[in-house]
């Protein structure tokens, strides 16, 4: 099988402006001190020291092995190091970035190979000067006996420095307010954090269109898993942003499937959720194929609700956007159409109010993506009511919730102070819209069908036939522009989809 990407006038995998192509290819510094000055600023501080320690190598439980390594996102963002056994210190007042890194001996690189050298790093990053963490120790023990303000500002209790055997510490330590400042910081994407996922999301979106050029011919899905690891490894990232989901049949009902190992035989759909990280910076896309080549009617009603769900809510998607408001037109989009397909049936404004679509469409629209695919909120204020971007994907979505929205957001204009703690999309944020219909059969049987409250506007009948669709999601990663949106994923979908699905059957 041969995964590199091909690249030709229907589809440029990797076609970056002069800009990305320069940043993706590290010709550019990761901007680490443009980030630490952000963090500053978030802190409002004129004096101290950030100190982050990076991810320490670490040996599996009662093993020699070691654990697969994942870098300390905090740290990454003011470092740009992705090796182990580092750390970073930021002196605020003298606006100095230091970069601390592991010294290797000789008989190290015998057995497990060189890590990236002082010289080597300073190439690398933007940061003032790299020095061992064997002087670590002596750098705190000074800057503790320094007269001036000795603050020292840490994300937890237990990453605070050591200042060696026998030193009493001076350092008066903070570690209430750097994470929130970093996650301020983190919310809003730099140019080269952008350049970072859209990167992503081209050798993901290749993964996806290489799997849909196959499906057809496909077993099992563990098969697609595989597809999708190998497309990625083959363009440069052995890492996965999460794990892949590759739910077919009722399986697509589970929101975080991933056991992948079910055969195809049978099925309607698979639900395919699987995004690579380029260099720490992850990519989060969701496609739903018919594995026949072609959606069955119940499937592809489902989809197409699904579709124009996802396509309106990105059309809304521009700087000033209250979330909730997304999210409630998705939910309305998805009520009217299940509607129409007589699974949801009732008066619409009684359906309406009773929140009942949430039993279909369980989760948060989407959330942010960037160090992580759920990625950091912003610690904005929360409003009391409502799905923001901080709850994002992972929390559940009831009924109750959902009706709840609806009448704040009917009260909105006159609740201009609820209306502030809302969370507004602003440029250069990056968030996923993925909205999906479920038929969990345990759930809503579970749940929705002994509630009189919601079991009267289902008509389990009709629902029955739609048990063995499993699900329906389309996720791509939008980013907020100044006047509007971009897609950052360009993964096959919609017609495109079915037409890359049918060609590959030949």
């Amino acid at each position: 099988m041969d995964y590199d990407l091909i690249l030709d006038d229907e589809f440029d995998a990797l076609c970056l402006d002069v800009r990305d192509q320069d940043i993706a290819s590290a010709k550019v510094k990761y901007p680490a001190k443009q980030h630490a000055r952000r963090v500053v600023k978030e802190l409002d501080v004129e004096h101290g020291i950030i100190y982050l320690p990076g991810q320490p190598e670490r040996l599996l439980e009662d093993s020699d092995q070691p654990r697969l390594f994942r870098q300390r996102r905090y740290f990454y963002y003011l470092s740009g190091a992705n090796f182990e056994d580092c750390a970073v210190t930021y002196e605020i007042g003298h606006d100095r970035l230091t970069l601390w890194i592991p010294y290797i001996e000789p008989r190290q690189v015998l057995w497990f190979g060189s890590k990236p050298s002082a010289a080597e790093c300073l190439r690398r990053y933007d940061v003032d000067e790299v020095r061992y963490t064997t002087q670590l120790n002596k750098f705190f023990r000074c800057y503790a006996s320094s007269p001036s303000d000795r603050t020292t500002y840490i994300l937890h209790p237990d990453q605070a420095p050591n200042l060696g055997s026998g030193a009493r510490s001076h350092l008066r330590l903070d570690h209430s307010v750097l994470q929130p400042a970093m996650d301020r910081a983190r919310l809003v994407k730099t140019e080269y954090e952008v350049a970072m996922i859209r990167h992503a999301n081209n050798i993901s979106s290749a993964a996806h269109r290489k799997v849909a050029e196959r499906i057809t011919r496909l077993k099992n899905e563990r098969e697609i898993e595989a597809i999708i690891q190998a497309v990625c490894i083959a363009n440069g990232t052995r890492y996965q942003a999460y794990p892949v989901i590759a739910g077919s049949g009722v399986n697509g009902s589970t929101l975080h499937y991933n056991a992948n190992n079910a055969s195809l035989k049978g099925k309607q759909c698979v639900v395919l959720d699987a995004g690579c990280e380029w260099e720490c910076y992850a990519s989060d896309i969701t496609r739903t194929l018919p594995i026949s080549g072609c959606f069955p009617p119940k499937a592809a009603a489902i989809h197409a609700i699904v579709q124009r769900m996802q396509n309106e809510c990105i059309r809304q998607v521009r700087p000033g956007k209250l979330w909730h408001e997304i999210h409630l037109l998705a939910a309305s989009i998805g009520m009217d159409g299940l509607l129409k397909l007589g699974i949801l049936k009732g008066d619409t404004e009684q359906v309406a109010r009773a929140g009942t679509v949430a039993a279909f469409f369980p989760h948060g629209l989407g959330h942010h993506v960037g160090l992580e695919v759920h990625d950091v909120s912003g610690s904005l204020p929360l409003a009391t009511q409502g799905i923001q971007l901080e709850d994002g994907k992972r929390v559940m979505v009831t009924p109750g919730m959902l009706a709840q929205m609806m009448h704040v957001g009917d009260s909105e204009d006159a609740n201009p102070v609820q209306q502030r703690k809302r969370q507004r999309l602003l440029p250069n944020m990056v968030v996923t819209v993925e909205p999906g219909i479920y038929f969990c059969r345990e759930y809503l049987e579970g749940y929705f069908r002994n509630d009189p409250n919601h079991s009267r506007f289902i008509d389990w009948e009709v629902l029955e036939g739609y048990y063995e669709v499993g699900g329906v999601r389309i996720e791509d990663c939008i980013l907020v522009t100044r006047d509007g949106f971009d897609n950052l994923t360009v993964a096959p979908k919609g017609d495109e989809l079915l037409d890359v699905i049918n060609r590959g059957r030949k």
